[in-house]
């Protein structure tokens, strides 16, 4: 699907060239993992690896792998969504950068609440859409080809919204204060993000692999709470899922799906210049 270069959503080049990426992107790591089922997620995994997928028959082998790496990638998708606090059926989520659906579908069916996602990738969000109607629920989890630092819903619409590994793309400060403008008054925020050590220094030679690789610019993890303080988001949880991811990336180094930048996260996870955490924040 090609990109309309008149479109309002795309502000920027560096934003046609995300764009770009993510609707010609069909890596297998993340389509052959969804077709378990029909979950299609665009995050990493965590939780201990179950090894002895490894083993076993030949001719079965990827299967077992397959469904591995995506119990342990709906395992990050639940723990996101354990952080969103009660959501009521009437009540509405966003989730920013939506990506194929996965963790969208996935708070619709714990808590039966409407889900708007917004991307800039206009082939997801037909995929995404497609995925909800399959499931009868695209009453109520719709996706828009919008973007989310300026996505034109209504101020104080939502309950909770987040981002799934998609920071790494925006300005926080124009991220934040759109997020704050959409949640009401003690509504909550989640993002799980990679970000690098402020104590390491500079990014390390591994997150700038990382971040030519995807087309991204990874922020210091300072700066999250410094924004989110500047736009009325107060963190109630840290968490650092860190030790939790490097099993993930273990296993999926060592598959038929490793698509060549698993050693350069090994190695940032490491060597202490890189961490994925969690952040949950209130409105205030």
């Amino acid at each position: 699907m090609t990109v309309n270069t008149q479109s309002p959503v795309l502000t920027s080049h560096y934003q046609h060239s995300v764009a770009s990426y993510w609707n010609t992107e069909k890596n297998p790591v993340n389509l052959r993992l969804g077709d378990v089922d029909g979950l299609y997620h665009h995050h990493y995994g965590i939780g201990e690896v179950n090894w002895t997928v490894l083993d076993g028959p030949e001719e079965t082998r990827e299967e077992r792998v397959v469904k591995e790496l995506h119990r342990l990638e709906t395992a990050q998708a639940d723990l996101l969504i354990s952080h969103l606090g009660p959501l009521e059926p009437h009540q509405r989520a966003l989730d920013a950068g939506s990506g194929r659906g996965g963790t969208s579908l996935l708070v619709n069916m714990r808590h039966g609440c409407e889900v708007d996602g917004v991307s800039i990738s206009e082939s997801q969000v037909a995929f995404a859409n497609e995925q909800a109607k399959k499931r009868g629920v695209d009453d109520k989890v719709r996706f828009h080809f919008r973007n989310m630092l300026e996505t034109g819903f209504e101020t104080g619409s939502f309950q909770a919204s987040w981002n799934n590994e998609s920071t790494m793309y925006v300005e926080l400060s124009l991220l934040f204060a759109e997020h704050s403008r959409l949640l009401r008054r003690g509504g909550r925020y989640v993002c799980v993000t990679g970000c690098y050590n402020d104590a390491y220094g500079l990014p390390s030679r591994a997150v700038s692999q990382i971040n030519a690789h995807y087309i991204c610019d990874i922020h210091p993890r300072s700066t999250y709470f410094e924004q989110m303080a500047a736009n009325r988001l107060v963190p109630v949880s840290v968490v650092d899922l860190t030790p939790a991811t490097i099993p993930y990336w273990e296993l999926r180094a060592r598959t038929h799906l490793a698509t060549g930048i698993e050693q350069s996260f090994l190695d940032a996870y490491k060597n202490g210049s890189f961490q994925y955490l969690l952040i949950a924040a209130d409105r205030v």
